[in-house]
């Protein structure tokens, strides 16, 4: 391997590269906050060779590089067979113990993403910053529920199952039936709630340099990161993300979405503060 002058590369170059990689899994590290960050993703980004031997010290760690810039470091995702790998069912296992609450803790961060970036725009602009806050994710899971049971019910199809066949429930079942906030002395929310869950949610990726919080208001407000936006560029293909947005409730088709209020907010459960961050249509 040869650097950008033709000379071989020395074992000092790879351990800078080794070095690159490390402050990349340091989530919160950007390059504007560490001056010898800022100085490897400029070599990574005028020196090919020296970005070989770094993507390749990646990749050998099983991590693929998302990319490398000065608003996000050099950002990473873990492929599925590296040691890195969070997996969202290791994830939810360590935040519920109940099936039906490991369930609800991916939706949640599947309507963060959904909530966060609704148009197909807001992904392409690297300037474009999301926000979310935790009872707005309620109330958009909410009113895909209530979507989703009106599909259910224009099929003809069962939508209130035995209540000793669990495994037959709907997946909008499932979120509906939950209680938004719960009921403590001190007026908190409980941790089994869908608003506790989605809190353990958005606390997640702010620990994983996804989101930073910015406020306290409805539930918790926070805004997105370039980390975040990689990561959700990355997963926009999937077919329960796809599934979601086709609900209507982000309608996305023609690239000037507006987050559409719910016609009647009646049986929806919604905390009283759940506002949604609409989006004015362009």
């Amino acid at each position: 391997m040869r650097d950008r002058d033709g000379g071989a590369l020395t074992a000092g170059d790879v351990a800078d590269a080794a070095r690159l990689v490390g402050f990349a899994l340091q989530p919160k590290l950007l390059p504007a906050r560490d001056a010898e960050y800022a100085e490897l993703v400029r070599r990574h980004r005028e020196d090919p060779g020296f970005a070989r031997t770094a993507d390749a010290v990646a990749a050998g760690l099983g991590l693929i590089v998302l990319e490398v810039s000065p608003r996000a470091g050099m950002a990473v995702a873990a492929a599925e067979d590296s040691v890195f790998a969070v997996r969202m069912g290791d994830y939810a296992r360590r935040a519920a113990s109940d099936a039906g609450d490991r369930f609800l803790h991916g939706l949640a961060h599947l309507a963060a993403a959904a909530l966060a970036f609704p148009r197909p725009e807001d992904l392409a602009d690297d300037g474009y910053i999301g926000r979310i806050t935790v009872n707005g994710v309620d109330a958009f899971v909410r009113q895909a529920c209530r979507r989703l049971e009106e599909r259910a019910e224009e099929a003809g199809e069962v939508t209130d199952p035995a209540s000793d066949t669990p495994g037959l429930e709907a997946a909008w079942r499932v979120y509906s039936r939950r209680s938004a906030t719960g009921a403590t002395k001190d007026a908190r929310r409980l941790a089994g709630s869908t608003t506790g869950i989605i809190g353990k949610a958005v606390a997640f990726l702010v620990d994983s340099g996804f989101l930073q919080r910015t406020g306290d208001e409805a539930g918790g407000t926070y805004r997105t990161t370039a980390r975040y936006q990689l990561q959700v560029r990355d997963m926009a293909g999937s077919a329960a993300m796809a599934e979601l947005l086709e609900l209507g409730v982000v309608p996305v088709a023609d690239g000037t979405a507006s987050l559409l209020p719910a016609a009647s907010d009646d049986g929806l459960d919604l905390v009283p503060d759940a506002g949604l961050p609409f989006h004015t249509a362009t």
